[in-house]
Parts: structure tokens; C-alpha cells; sequence
């Protein structure tokens, strides 16, 4: 897979979210920015995140897939902090 192809997926998954991703050879890094993760936990988050590529993670397309999921607010602190 590729990493636009990852993108493509968590995108159309999770409606108006940013997303970046970088990585090859079936290990990825993902940053996810939504609305949609508001009021929920870290947790929470991942799930959804992982639902959108989970049929990729089972047939092995993707080996590993670390994520970082945050709504606008968070990502504006995180971003200041250099923690993306």
C-alpha cells in the first residue's frame, strides 16, 4: 500500500479530517485531525481510525500503523509543541 492510498482510506472513513501519512513497507505513521474526535478518548479515537484500514491491517497490506488522532483544538497545542 501506499501512503496515499492509506490516506485516501481514513479520509473517505472519517468525513473532514486532515490527514498525513508517511512511512513504506507496510509500516506507517498517521496524523489525524477531526471534529469528529471531540469528547472522545485516545482510545476512541484509534478505533476509529483504525475501522478505516482494518480490512488492510487483517489481509496484511499493513504491517503496522502508529496513529496520532486529535480534534483542531488539540492539534493547535500539539503543533505549537512540536509533539505531531
Amino acid at each position: 500500500m501506499t501512503t496515499d492510498e492509506i490516506k485516501n482510506l481514513i479520509s473517505t472513513g472519517i468525513e473532514s479530517s486532515q490527514v498525513t501519512v508517511s512511512g513504506e513497507g507496510g509500516m506507517f505513521d498517521t496524523i489525524v485531525i477531526s471534529e469528529k474526535f471531540d469528547g472522545l478518548s485516545p482510545v476512541k479515537k484509534q478505533q476509529m481510525v483504525y475501522a478505516t484500514v482494518n480490512d488492510h491491517i487483517s489481509n496484511g497490506d499493513i504491517h503496522a500503523l502508529s496513529i496520532k488522532a486529535y480534534t483542531p483544538d488539540e492539534w493547535k497545542t500539539a503543533s505549537k509543541l512540536q509533539i505531531g
